[in-house]
């Protein structure tokens, strides 16, 4: 934390400023530029980079962890600052030759597979990093841009490398997909698998996130609190408590810890309380998914689950909760109960079967299996809503 950082907590404090600081240290979608705690696993992904440093590529590599411990935050941290030593934004102008010829260039690739979901975003998502031209969003077709991609990487001394991250989650980008699409360049791309598990027949090398133990987790707690929060809004004890209950899950700590920023705010409390940090775990379900899936859909998929998190949903057929939600929007029931059973399937809400009274199929209500006091927040309808 700068020193402007901690004068701005303090003077917040003496200025009646509400508990939060600056909501983006605290969202649980924010990665920061250096994990906490996870210099060893970067050690070992540098490992596997190793090749780049002599101007080669290195062999496709898989990135797996369980929920909540970062596999996102490290791949995109090292990225990041391996793009500002090897991309070409790094290399200096005055380096190139009469001949029209600079120093090699190695591009680090970061595609979000929840947010791309076709091989022209796909695409377009490697362009924006590789190309320094314009990408179009439409009037051109696939076929048009890999051929663009395929001339950016034909010199021999241009390469990238591309991490297809969330590639194991329902109705994301495979692996084995991207590894299609970046066939046309094979020689100058590397594809780099992060998730969960590793892709399917995977025998390749892999580099293990293991979940964040108490005491660091409550170093990644802290260390948000610390520029999020105004001085003195979080007990430290209350930061114990919190990585305790989060089990070494680094999303649902910090998803309970906005939460709580979130409910103090609108109580314009200067503390985050016990009672506060009770509501917030409680809001995080046991086993649940990371806020982003929802975040990630498009706009009326969202505002659907802003009108279901609304609706008094426990115990009730999906007809009956369908119904309730399309008298809140200009959707009709039927569509609405179509847009729940694919939200099921994407794992973003749960079908739980209700008591079945006679001998035809059997209801099912839906349960939410994200926070939603962050998503209400985050949410980009939220507004609209």
């Amino acid at each position: 934390m700068n020193l402007q950082e901690r004068i701005a907590r303090r003077r917040s404090v003496h200025q009646g400023r509400a508990v939060v600081v600056d909501r983006e240290h605290l969202s649980p979608v924010v990665h920061r530029s250096e994990p906490v705690g996870r210099g060893p696993v970067l050690e070992q992904l540098l490992d596997e980079l190793e090749p780049v440093f002599d101007g080669g590529l290195p062999p496709p590599v898989a990135v797996v962890g369980p929920a909540g411990s970062g596999t996102s935050a490290i791949v995109t941290a090292l990225f990041n600052a391996m793009n500002e030593r090897f991309g070409e934004s790094s290399q200096a102008m005055g380096t190139t030759t009469r001949g029209g010829s600079s120093g090699p260039v190695t591009w680090f690739v970061y595609v979000d597979a929840r947010r791309v979901d076709s091989a022209f975003a796909f695409y377009r998502a490697v362009l924006s990093v590789v190309s320094s031209d314009t990408v179009p969003e439409s009037g051109v077709g696939t076929d048009d841009l890999r051929d663009r991609l395929c001339d950016r990487l034909s010199r021999h001394d241009r390469r990238a490398i591309v991490a297809i991250d969330h590639h194991d989650e329902p109705e994301t980008l495979a692996y084995g997909r991207v590894r299609s699409l970046l066939e046309p360049a094979a020689e100058s791309v590397t594809a780099i698998a992060v998730g969960q598990r590793e892709p399917d027949e995977w025998d390749g090398p892999t580099v293990t996130v293991p979940a964040y133990r108490q005491h660091e987790l409550v170093d990644v707690v802290t260390d948000r609190a610390s520029t999020g929060l105004a001085a003195g809004a979080l007990d430290h004890e209350f930061v114990r408590e919190l990585a305790e209950w989060a089990d070494g899950n680094a999303h649902d700590a910090l998803a309970a810890l906005f939460g709580a920023a979130i409910l103090a705010s609108d109580e314009r409390s200067a503390r985050i309380d016990a009672g506060h940090l009770e509501a917030a775990m409680a809001d995080v379900p046991e086993n649940g998914v990371h806020v982003d899936r929802a975040l990630a859909l498009q706009e009326t998929r969202q505002h659907v689950l802003l009108d279901l998190i609304s609706v008094e949903s426990a115990g009730r057929p999906i007809r009956e909760v369908a119904a309730d939600i399309a008298g809140r929007s200009s959707l009709t029931a039927g569509t609405v109960k179509r847009f729940l059973y694919e939200l099921a399937d994407r794992g973003v809400i749960e079908r739980v079967p209700l008591p079945s009274s006679g001998s035809g199929r059997r209801p099912s209500t839906v349960e939410l299996r994200f926070p939603t006091i962050a998503f209400r927040a985050l949410a980009s309808v939220a507004d609209d809503a």
